[in-house]
């Protein structure tokens, strides 16, 4: 039986982001989250409840972007001369964030120009994520398989729209994360400020839900066509359902509900996306099919991955286990 290569390398590029996205946003959330917790001892709390998993999680972000370019180089080739600016940035973000989290704890006196640069570079690659994936849902001119745009056409009221939006999403995590991990004062903080989140997640999700059908002839069939409006009309729902848990985590004090809560909002959020997407790679430009590299490099590919992906699961199931429970407020840095 013939295996269908391109939509297999589809679902092991989208399971790379999704697993990128929650894992890295609610540490990326922990640094938006870090210039409204003042002390000290608070600081270094947050940091260390995920100094043990922030390198191990952005392993997704590398999947995912070495697998674009090896199994669909078209795509590849496409999306990054329109997002040149935002994935600079967002990578110029990472960098600063990821050396934050060595040199802040070697120093007194600069301590807080690591603060500035762990804030700032979580906050700049947050954003920078949300406009890129608004610039690839707004859709990307391709003419002849090359870009066919501008250097500026990332850059529209939408994209900064989901840039912000984004933004808040990953601080949802990171407050249900700090929830989860923390204890006292700070995990009390951190209940009000993933109530607030919350809500401004749960708005933001029905702006887009609103605003996305009509950017694109493509979305709107999706989400008003049959069979996937029966997706549409369950959605929301699954959403209350999920803003509800949270709101009922916080108030009951389960201290993994909101966090998990969190998680849901996001994988609905990204399967909506898919479903929009679906069969396309650039929205609109170029099928998966279009796309991908010849039928021999993708299965000689694929058993690499077969080999890389459980490896990289387990690693990382077995880095929260041994790091699993609320921190230690005295322990030193990881």
């Amino acid at each position: 039986m013939a295996f269908d290569l391109p939509f297999i390398w589809a679902g092991i590029i989208a399971f790379a982001v999704l697993a990128y996205v929650i894992l890295d946003g609610f540490d990326l959330g922990v640094g938006i989250l870090f210039p409204f917790f003042k002390e000290k001892h608070d600081r270094d709390v947050m940091m260390n409840s995920v100094a043990p998993v922030w390198d191990g999680n952005e392993t997704w972000l590398v999947l995912g972007g070495g697998g674009l370019m090896a199994v669909f180089p078209l795509a590849y080739a496409t999306v990054l001369p329109a997002l040149y600016m935002p994935i600079v940035l967002m990578l110029l973000g990472l960098i600063f964030r990821g050396v934050a989290f060595e040199y802040r704890w070697r120093t007194r006196r600069g301590e807080f120009l690591w603060d500035i640069a762990f804030a700032g570079g979580s906050m700049v690659a947050a954003f920078m994520q949300g406009i890129a994936l608004g610039a690839l849902v707004q859709g990307i001119p391709v003419e002849n398989r090359a870009y066919a745009g501008g250097w500026w056409d990332w850059l529209t009221p939408f994209s900064i729209a989901t840039g912000f939006a984004l933004v808040i999403g990953y601080a949802l995590l990171g407050a249900t994360w700090l929830v989860m991990k923390t204890s006292g004062p700070l995990a009390a903080r951190a209940r009000g400020y993933a109530l607030k989140t919350g809500i401004g997640t749960l708005v933001a999700m029905g702006v887009f839900s609103l605003w996305t059908p009509f950017l694109e002839p493509l979305y709107f069939e999706r989400w008003f066509g049959w069979p996937t409006l029966a997706f549409s009309l369950v959605v929301p729902l699954l959403v209350l359902g999920c803003f509800a848990l949270l709101v009922h985590g916080l108030r009951t004090e389960h201290n993994s509900w909101p966090f998990l809560a969190a998680l849901g909002l996001f994988v609905l959020g990204f399967v909506g996306i898919g479903i929009s997407f679906y069969p396309y790679i650039v929205p609109a430009s170029l099928t998966i099919w279009q796309a991908a590299a010849p039928e021999e490099s993708l299965a000689f590919l694929l058993v690499g991955a077969v080999v890389l992906v459980p490896m990289i699961l387990t690693y990382t199931a077995y880095a929260y286990w041994v790091f699993r429970g609320k921190v230690d407020p005295e322990e030193g840095y990881h």
